[in-house]
Formats: structure tokens, sequence, C-alpha cells
């Protein structure tokens, strides 16, 4: 049977170190070990623990460091990037067929496009409209005109009572009629 070995996070490293140093000084405070044909005291294999740890203390900080330039990187590319992606723009307009100018930017002049031969454009135009065909795609017009039918089934009318008729409001009555003011009375 054999067993599988995994290797330990930083995390977990590091408190294997720390154990192995406080246990070792605990134990075996003037120990003598020989490890691997090397021997050691208690202060020269504490000493190695030391550095051990000192190196996963010092990655750990890197790596911390790095997420932190990491995250403001990514937000200064989401600021700068339309910036950038705008001036590209401005600068391939100004200098559109102008390469040496362009190459000075760093960017390379758009390629021209080249249009279809006769025969690749009849093979292009046959399959869009096989491809329209069979999807049953129709023009705007085609598909107003289009009307569906209903078979089977019983529209019934909802009847309800009238409703009642508003009341008539009496007008108001008429000015009078005045006479001309050059008219004798």
């Amino acid at each position: 049977m054999s067993t599988i070995t995994t290797k330990p996070n930083k995390t977990a490293a590091l408190a294997l170190v720390q154990a192995l140093m406080a246990g070792t000084l605990k134990h075996f405070p003037n120990g003598s070990f020989t490890l691997g044909n090397t021997a050691y005291t208690t202060a020269t294999l504490v000493q190695v623990l030391q550095n051990l740890e000192q190196a996963l203390v010092a990655v750990n900080a890197a790596q911390a460091s790095v997420k932190d330039a990491m995250t403001a990187l990514h937000s200064v590319e989401a600021n700068v990037g339309p910036v950038i992606r705008d001036y590209k723009r401005f600068v391939l307009a100004a200098f559109s067929t102008a390469t040496q100018q362009l190459v000075d930017f760093g960017l390379q002049a758009p390629k021209a496009r080249t249009p279809l031969g006769t025969e690749k454009r009849a093979a292009a135009t046959a399959k869009l409209r096989a491809t329209r065909a069979a999807r049953g795609t129709t023009s705007r017009k085609q598909k107003a005109a289009v009307k569906g039918n209903v078979t089977g089934v019983v529209v019934t009318p909802v009847t309800t009572p009238p409703a009642a008729s508003p009341v008539p409001v009496p007008a108001a009555p008429a000015p009078a009629a005045t006479a001309p003011s050059g008219a004798p009375k």
C-alpha cells in the first residue's frame, strides 16, 4: 500500500516550521543531532529552521504586495483602456495611409478590404438564400402580409347590460340680444 504525500500550503508549512522550532527548544535545549551526514546542535538546527521561516514570511509578504499591485494595475487599466482605444482610433484616422507615421506610434495601417470574386460572391449569395429558405426568414413586408387562421376555437361574445345613458345637462340661457347703438329705441 502506497502513501500519498502532499506538499503543504504556505500557512501549514510555516506553522510546521514554527512548531518544530518550539518543540526542539523545549525538548532538546542542548541537543546534538546528525541529520543526513551533517551534525547539528540545537542552536544550528533552530537557525536553519528560522531561515526557512523568514523565507516563508518574505514570500507571503511579496505575494500580498503583488496582489495589491495587480489590483492597482487593473484599476488603472480600467480607467486608461478607453482612452488608449480612442487615441488609437484618432491616430489611425489622422494617419490612415501614412504607414511610417503609424509605425512611429507602434500601429499598423488597416489592410484594404479586397472584394469577393464573382465565383465566391455567387456562392455566398446562393448560401444566403438557402439559409433564409431553410429558416423561413422573410422580409418585413412579407411578415406583415402573413395572417394566421384559427380553427376549432369558439368565440363567445361577452354580453353586458348597456351602460346607463348620461343625463342631459340643461344648457345655459343665451344672452339677450341688444339693439345696435345707432338704432332708435
